[in-house]
């Protein structure tokens, strides 16, 4: 992995922890919740609206991010589900799915 995808993934890390710190703060509501966009371009600061419940869904794997449809990498990650809201990357090249796992806050 070249120096690129590995910045893209510690971008996409920092993001994660971003929203770590916003879903500490929602306490419990089931509404939507404006998170940050977890997209490895490291300006962008979009909105993504997502609930509690499914922003849970989400962290229960180091490797996925919550990011908005058109923001996806194909040469370090797929698509696993997506909604109208949002889509939820997995890391596929190894060295970013490693970086992912070993930068998760809830590891």
């Amino acid at each position: 992995m070249g120096s690129r995808e590995e910045r893209v993934a510690r971008n996409e890390s920092l993001f994660r922890e971003a929203n770590e710190r916003i879903n500490e703060a929602q306490e419990e509501d089931p509404t939507e919740s404006e998170y940050l966009c977890e997209c490895g371009d490291p300006d962008c600061t979009a909105p993504v609206s997502l609930t509690l419940r499914e922003y849970e869904d989400v962290r229960r794997e180091p490797t996925h991010f919550a990011i908005l449809p058109g923001h996806e990498d194909p040469e370090i990650e797929k698509v696993v589900a997506w909604s109208e809201r949002f889509v939820v990357v997995e890391k596929t090249e190894p060295k970013a799915a490693r970086i992912a796992t070993r930068e998760d806050p809830r590891s």
